[in-house]
């Protein structure tokens, strides 16, 4: 398999997790968003979103959306798993999931603060502002969804990393970038270090990709 993906994109970052921790291997390969990589013809080919990240598969079907992604990987490679057994427990992860995955990073990506920019006349510091506010909604509920919750653990479910932290690390990633207050969120913060100790998470992170610009 060969995953396209992008040393900064929050989207890749929840697949590489996800492969490094169910240790599969997969050639990687990058697409510059900045440079506008992902709008080539080949590219557009595989994912007409123009997104990333791309899954090829072996047999040349084409994966996109990095949550389909993701029940793809757990459903070929169940072990070691990334949701919990009982289902009233798989649907708290998936909603957790989707705090950070439909409701805060669709709206503050790279494409969305272009918009910003190009169509309305933000500034670099009032597009951050704006990223900044939907990644605070999001964080403010995501603290009291797990804060108070006994399912909570050393992670957003339990003692092991679910699809929920899979999207929450690279989320915190962004949130520093746009000077986010961390300290508002205590539960998040802690969760956050205790996935960057897990090696899975710490060889995805964008400074450790072979594209990553320092």
């Amino acid at each position: 398999m060969k995953l396209i993906g992008y040393f900064r994109s929050s989207a890749a970052f929840r697949v590489r997790i996800a492969l490094n921790y169910k240790d599969i291997k997969v050639e990687h390969a990058s697409r510059h968003l900045r440079k506008g990589e992902q709008r080539a013809p080949d590219y557009v080919a595989l994912n007409p979103q123009k997104l990333v990240p791309a899954l090829v598969l072996d047999s040349g079907e084409v994966l996109t959306q990095s949550l389909a992604i993701l029940e793809y990987l757990e459903e070929i490679h169940p072990e070691p798993p990334l949701l919990p057994k009982d289902p009233v427990g798989r649907a708290r992860v998936r909603a957790l999931a989707l705090i950070v995955s439909a409701d805060v990073h669709p709206i503050q990506n790279l494409r969305v603060m272009a918009y910003l920019r190009d169509k309305f006349g933000q500034t670099e510091e009032s597009a951050f502002a704006w990223s900044r506010h939907w990644i605070e909604t999001g964080f403010e509920a995501y603290e009291a969804t797990i804060a108070k919750d006994q399912r909570t653990g050393a992670f957003s479910h339990g003692d092991t990393p679910t699809f929920a932290d899979l999207c929450l690390a690279p989320q915190v990633f962004n949130a520093q970038r746009f000077k986010v207050d961390m300290a508002r969120y205590p539960t998040i913060q802690r969760i956050h270090a205790a996935c960057m100790q897990h090696p899975a998470f710490d060889a995805a992170q964008p400074s450790r990709q072979p594209d990553a610009e320092l």
